[in-house]
This record gives C-alpha cells, structure tokens and sequence, in this order.
C-alpha cells in the first residue's frame, strides 16, 4: 500500500527536490532503476519523513521542552535530527534550540527580536510590569506581539517571586558544582523559608507550606521545575536559564527586600 504524506512530509518534500546528485555513471545507474519502481513507489520515497523526527517535532509542539533525562530518546532524536527539524520549524516561524551541555532542547519564536522567552511564557509581575522574564527588546510594539501558536502568559506577584528565588539558588548550584554537572535539586522547606523572608510568615507552617507548594505547582505547568518526590524535594529545571534574565530577578529580589525592610520599621 503507497505510503500517504503527512504534512511532515509535505514540509520537506520541496527542500529535498533541491539537493539531487550531480550526474556521474553511479547517479545515472542509479536514475536508471528508479525508472524501474512505479511511480507510486518513487513518490513514497520522495515524501517519506522519518518518524523519530515526527515524534519529536509533536513533542516539541506539544510541550515545547525536551529534556535528556525524562525523554532521553526523543532528545538524542532532536539533537541528531536538528537540521531537519528547523526545517520543518521554519514554516511555522519557530527554530529548535539545544543546550547540550545542560541537556535540553527548546523552541523559540523564530523573529527573537519580537519574543521574550524561550517557551513562549512571558513573565510580568502584575504590580511591577516593566520586568520580564527575558527582555530582548524595549520596543513598544511588544504589546502587539502575538504568534498563532504561542501563548502569552502572566505570572502574579508571588509567583514571580519565587521565579526569582529558583534563579539565584540555580546559579549559586552552578557555581559550585559546575554547568550541566548535577542536577539542582532543592527542599520545599528551604522554598518555604525564602518566600515566607520576603512575604512575612502567616503564622501557620501549614498554610506557609501550601503556598509554597502551590506556587511550585504553577511553575511546574511551564516547565521551570519538576514535580515534587515524596521526600518534599524538587528539581530546578535548567530551562530556567534561559527564560530568566538573573540581572532583571535580582533587581525583583532587591525590590522585595526593600518593602520588606519598609514593612519591618512601621
């Protein structure tokens, strides 16, 4: 049975008509049993995608993230397939990104001068708009940026918060134990501390640690953590380095102190 194009192979067909051999007596032998198949047979072959760049092409659409050690086979997949893949990418006005040293491989908005980060989740605190995730432009039409396919979204104060505080702790884990060396492991208790210096303490361990879980639950959906184990632990993702400027969170962090400071002496 002939073999149907998917739109994968719809997306390369036209770039592969572009790269035939140059004649030689191995080419026209060659040509000659082509000439044999039927045309059916010629055109699956022409239009054939490969399925591991499929399956990571959806991953990729799907979450936009690929990471080595939860998906290792579609990330090798992604790496060795990179070309092909951006390819693809290409006419929907994304590319492919890997971090190999880090172990991940992301898509971005192909037009970098129009998106600020890397999965397409943009980072404003409500009370503090000037600050971004990743700010790549100070053009005034960034509020008229829009992609069919990515998302805009908004973190609260809060959450920003402690986006800022995985970034510190992420560069200090790097600075210690090298780039892509081991993994950022941190305690929910040690969030819980961090949040409850600059938000204050609600008098209730329980409640502290609920908003601390529940915050941690929020960055999870976009990729920024892991999920939490049963030993109250969690990874801090390396895509955070990519979608957090640590110059514009430490400068949120700073803002904090000083409210908190205000707070302390009233």
């Amino acid at each position: 049975m002939a073999h149907s194009p998917t739109i994968f192979d719809q997306l390369t067909q036209a770039d592969d008509e572009h790269h035939a051999a140059a004649p030689s007596t191995k080419a026209a032998n060659t040509h000659e049993s082509d000439n044999n198949l039927s045309p059916s047979s010629h055109q699956s072959q022409m239009d054939y995608t490969p399925q591991t760049v499929k399956q990571s092409v959806q991953e990729l659409l799907k979450f936009g993230v690929l990471y080595s050690d939860n998906k290792p086979l579609l990330y090798r997949n992604a790496c060795a397939e990179m070309q092909t893949i951006n390819r693809i990418l290409s006419t929907l006005d994304l590319v492919l990104v890997v971090d190999e040293v880090r172990g991940l491989a992301f898509l971005r908005v192909a037009d970098n001068d129009k998106i600020p980060t890397s999965s397409a989740v943009e980072v404003t605190p409500e009370t503090a708009p000037e600050i971004t995730i990743e700010q790549t432009t100070a053009n005034s039409d960034f509020d008229d940026w829009s992609h069919p396919l990515v998302r805009r979204q908004r973190l609260n104060l809060q959450q920003s918060l402690l986006l800022a505080i995985l970034r510190q702790q992420y560069v200090v884990h790097e600075q210690n134990t090298g780039v892509g060396m081991t993994p950022a492991v941190m305690d929910v208790d040690e969030v819980q501390s961090q949040l409850a210096l600059y938000l204050g303490e609600s008098g209730s361990d329980a409640k502290d640690e609920k908003r601390a879980r529940n915050l941690l639950d929020n960055l999870k959906t976009h990729g920024i953590v892991s999920e939490i184990n049963d030993h109250a632990q969690f990874t801090i993702r390396p895509l955070i380095t990519h979608v957090a400027s640590p110059q514009t969170l430490t400068a949120l962090l700073q803002q904090f102190l000083q409210l908190a400071d205000q707070d302390g002496k009233d």
